[in-house]
């Protein structure tokens, strides 16, 4: 009995996938070990913003900077150069060389962890530029991934320079938003990147409807986390402290008073706290809808079988809202506000998955 063509080229073309991943393997490892570093930044970003420590070095040195002060002259000159700033002298003038040695340690590992990113991204790339490990293909992304992570450096000192002054008290909400919103691009470029080198083909599917909603979810989920940025920034949390209601009221009093809508929008605690919270139901409603329609994928498929991720990381990552907001009565709870941030990461990692493994292009 003869074989027909697709007899011998389906077998093959699936050895050859399955020899290109392998090939690739090293390579994703890589960038989901990026992944993972991108996520530990993030949070020590947070911490360091929760906390208070963000503009306790006031100078940038990539090399000599990536240890701290050696000896107590070291210290005492770091403390002197905090204490020309604003936020010194407003708000931390009672410290004493311990209290500021506490706030440093949170700015100087948030950095150096930048440098080891660095060391990690640079290193094993060089090597498998060697090893020719890296085809033709995955130029281009390197390329872009590296400009991202340079760029991201850059916003930050920027960002951090801008509150090195005797006027500003914290750096400016909107600054850490875009800070923050880079990292995350940084982040979902990375993942997206290691899952076209670790993905099979046959578990890409075309669903273009649950595409499209997914794309609409990840649009509300950036604008949701611009605004938990500028929750974080301006500790919004501390102006109304009670669930479900803002204050004791559903349409709360205090909302566009700014003089101006985009100031509003932007600057007023109260607004920006509303917002945050529609957005999160808003958002609760349409992964639930996404979880239904992603029911009706075949059900061998990898996108069927993941499909409750992002419906369970919402779900608690709406409690842990509720948590940190009612834990928020004096300062922000330094534990729920992080592991709040954490989740919101991974639901959108969890969304550029599920959008990773419903792009298919039709085959006709």
């Amino acid at each position: 009995m003869g074989h027909t063509f697709n007899d011998i080229a389906l077998p093959l073309l699936a050895f050859m996938e399955r020899t290109t991943l392998q090939q690739h393997r090293p390579v994703a490892v890589w960038l989901y070990t990026g992944v993972g570093m991108v996520i530990i930044q993030v949070l020590l970003g947070g911490i360091t913003r929760l906390t208070g420590s963000g503009l306790s070095i006031t100078e940038w040195q990539p090399l000599l900077g990536a240890l701290p002060p050696m000896n107590e002259a070291a210290w005492q000159e770091a403390f002197d150069k905090y204490k020309q700033i604003a936020q010194y002298q407003y708000v931390n003038s009672h410290f004493t060389l311990s209290d500021f040695k506490s706030i440093y340690f949170w700015e100087w590992l948030h950095r150096d962890w930048a440098r080891l990113m660095g060391v990690v991204f640079a290193v094993p790339f060089i090597w498998f530029l060697v090893k020719k490990r890296i085809d033709r293909t995955m130029v281009k992304p390197m390329v872009i991934l590296f400009l991202l992570g340079g760029l991201q450096g850059a916003i930050g000192w920027i960002m951090v320079k801008s509150g090195l002054n005797v006027e500003d008290l914290y750096v400016n909400h909107i600054r850490l938003a875009i800070h923050f919103i880079a990292a995350l691009v940084l982040l979902c470029y990375i993942l997206w990147f290691a899952l076209r080198l670790s993905t099979p083909v046959k578990e890409v599917l075309h669903v273009p409807g649950l595409r499209n909603l997914n794309i609409w979810l990840l649009a509300l989920l950036t604008l949701q986390l611009i605004y938990g940025a500028f929750m974080a920034g301006l500790h919004a949390a501390l102006a109304a402290n009670t669930w479900p209601d803002i204050n004791g009221m559903w349409w709360p009093s205090g909302m566009f008073t700014q003089g101006g809508f985009l100031s509003d929008v932007t600057h007023n605690m109260i607004t920006i706290q509303f917002i945050h919270r529609g957005l999160a139901y808003v958002i609760t409603v349409l992964v639930a809808v996404w979880w239904w329609k992603a029911s009706e994928t075949p059900e061998h498929s990898l996108l069927h079988r993941v499909r409750y991720l992002p419906l369970l990381l919402v779900l608690l990552q709406v409690m842990l809202g509720v948590l940190t907001l009612l834990g928020s009565q004096t300062k922000i709870p330094l534990l729920q506000a992080i592991l709040h941030q954490f989740t919101g990461m991974l639901l959108l990692l969890a969304l550029i998955w599920t959008l990773f493994l419903s792009n298919a292009k039709r085959v006709n």
